[in-house]
């Protein structure tokens, strides 16, 4: 068996077509596709069929990619432990954060990981969820932390983690937040309201429990990032949400005042790994 051509098979079934497996080990398509080929000849089975514009693996291709997955993940392990010159050496550690999660709350999740016995240097990466976990697919990330639950993906199996919840509260500009504390929530009907661009899943919940009590803010902008929402809210452009546990914080942080607290809608937090992710000890720590 030709190891090489193995390791191509591995990066085009983790990654689900040529294409995006040929930019990964900077090989032409036509060459990894006759290098897949030549594995298939050698081990006398069809390993991929085609799908319209995309490859699935054949029954027989699934148990040579979990064989495969399983000698090509105790690699990099090993290089990763070569890769240690000495005992004080800091261990990398990889993180994805969905940019609509908040950043305070994304610093505690991660909190955990820096008490870790073994010295870790933070690499952290924001973006949407569908772009960060095809790179923890593609093992640039070893987390992936997310307010969200991703669709499931035959071909790529994460394990999902649940990290913690918390309630939703309000905040505003002190002299905006005064006038609408009294009366909250009807207080809210027809003020500008800062929106999560990303569409985090709390914010939909939030509008409807604004609906049932007779309250339609008027949406003032849509911002794709947690940290400007706020900087915006500062400024005393609208209302805006964000997790209660982070409530002191926001308050200090962006000198602005709790508007009202909403206990009905909450917002849930997760940790997604690789199945075999928690052998990490940063990535353990901060999944619990």
């Amino acid at each position: 068996m030709n190891f090489k051509h193995l390791h191509y098979f591995w990066v085009v079934a983790r990654e689900g077509s040529v294409a995006r497996a040929s930019e990964c080990l900077h090989l032409a398509p036509q060459t990894l596709s006759g290098q897949v080929a030549s594995l298939e000849s050698s081990l006398g089975v069809q390993l991929f069929v085609r799908r319209g514009r995309s490859l699935q693996l054949t029954d027989r291709g699934h148990g040579v990619f979990r064989y495969a997955d399983a000698m090509f993940q105790t690699a990099m392990q090993l290089e990763n432990y070569l890769s240690q010159k000495n005992e004080t050496q800091s261990l990398e550690l990889n993180i994805g954060i969905s940019a609509s999660i908040h950043k305070l709350l994304a610093y505690r999740l991660i909190a955990p990981a820096l008490e870790a016995a073994v010295p870790l240097t933070l690499k952290c990466r924001t973006g949407t969820p569908a772009d960060l976990i095809r790179a923890l697919r593609g093992r640039e990330l070893q987390v992936v932390l997310t307010d969200r639950v991703p669709p499931a993906d035959d071909e790529f199996r994460w394990h999902l983690h649940p990290v913690g919840s918390t309630s939703i509260s309000l905040f505003a500009e002190p002299t905006l937040a005064a006038g609408l504390k009294e009366g909250f929530p009807q207080s809210l009907d027809g003020v500008p309201f800062l929106a999560n661009a990303l569409e985090a899943p709390y914010y939909q919940s939030l509008m409807e429990w604004l609906q049932h009590h007779g309250v339609v803010v008027r949406e003032a902008a849509e911002i794709d990032d947690s940290a400007l929402i706020k900087v915006f809210g500062r400024s005393g452009l609208g209302v805006f949400a964000a997790p209660t546990v982070i409530a002191d914080e926001v308050c200090r942080q962006y000198e602005v005042d709790v508007v009202g607290r909403v206990d009905a809608v909450e917002d849930q937090l997760y940790a997604i790994t690789r199945l075999n992710g928690l052998q990490h000890p940063g990535v353990a720590a901060i999944c619990g």
